[in-house]
This record gives C-alpha cells, sequence and structure tokens, in this order.
C-alpha cells in the first residue's frame, strides 16, 4: 500500500454501500411474490356433506335458536313456535318433553338455529344438553339444492 500511496495514483476506499444488486434481488424477490399469490388457495375447510334420512323420526324435540339467541323448546309434531326457555332450564325442559322411562333415550333432540348465530350459542346449547344425559342430539340444515 505504501507503493501505490508513493506513486501518487492511489486507492481510495469506498465509504458508500453499492445499492444496484441490493435492489436488483428485492425486485426478483417482489415479483416472485406477484406471481406465486393468486396462486395460494385461502384455507378451505372441508365440511361433511349430510345425507337425507329415511324419514323423519315419529317423536322428536326441537331446540331453536333465533337471531337474539333466544333459546324455544317445543315438540316436534307441535305447531307454534315453543315455549322460551333459559339455557339454565333448557335440559330441565327437554328431558320433560321426552318423557320418562326407556322410551327417552330414543326421542331424539334437534337444534335448529338461525345461520347469522354464532357457533358458541350452538355449542352451549349442546353443553348444557349433554351435561343432562340426552343420547341423541342433532342439527337441523338445510339441503342446497
Amino acid at each position: 500500500m505504501a507503493k501505490l500511496a508513493a506513486r501518487g495514483r492511489g486507492r481510495r476506499t469506498m465509504n458508500e454501500i453499492n445499492m444496484v444488486p441490493f435492489i436488483d434481488v428485492m425486485l426478483v424477490l417482489l415479483i416472485i411474490f406477484m406471481v406465486t399469490a393468486p396462486l395460494i388457495t385461502p384455507s378451505q375447510i372441508a365440511l361433511p356433506t349430510v345425507g337425507q334420512a329415511q324419514r323423519q323420526p315419529d317423536r322428536f324435540v326441537q331446540v331453536v335458536i333465533d337471531k337474539s339467541e333466544q333459546l324455544r323448546v317445543r315438540e316436534g309434531s307441535a305447531s307454534g313456535e315453543g315455549a322460551l326457555v333459559p339455557l339454565n332450564l333448557l335440559a330441565a325442559r327437554v328431558l320433560e318433553l321426552q318423557g320418562t322411562g326407556a322410551d327417552q333415550a330414543g326421542v331424539p333432540v334437534i337444534i335448529s338455529a338461525d345461520k347469522t348465530v354464532q357457533y358458541d350459542a350452538v355449542v352451549r346449547t349442546m353443553n348444557e344438553l349433554q351435561k343432562a344425559g340426552v343420547q341423541r342430539v342433532g342439527l337441523s340444515v338445510q339441503t342446497t339444492r
């Protein structure tokens, strides 16, 4: 180095970084992400399909959850909206409608919820029925045609 400086034509140190390679790499990465982004599918959940039952049960208890998450309970064959029941008394009312004895286990409970109701309300309802020992609980669905 001393000789180079003595000749008068010395090398000067670079005191700035060359940004061109960095910009080239960033542009290549940007193009790669722009090309691959449309190819990535958003997370899709494979929901189970429902089949049509052979026939509707003769006797069942229906729990309806409306838009305001109020519970109404009625016997399946009865007409009308059903009686308004708070969540803590749901199990007692369902067991009362199911009847007593050996026939009680065979009477299914069907939960029908408005599609705007949060899933949490349906799970709470199912949990209350499970705690009460209700054996057969199903969800009412609307089939697409």
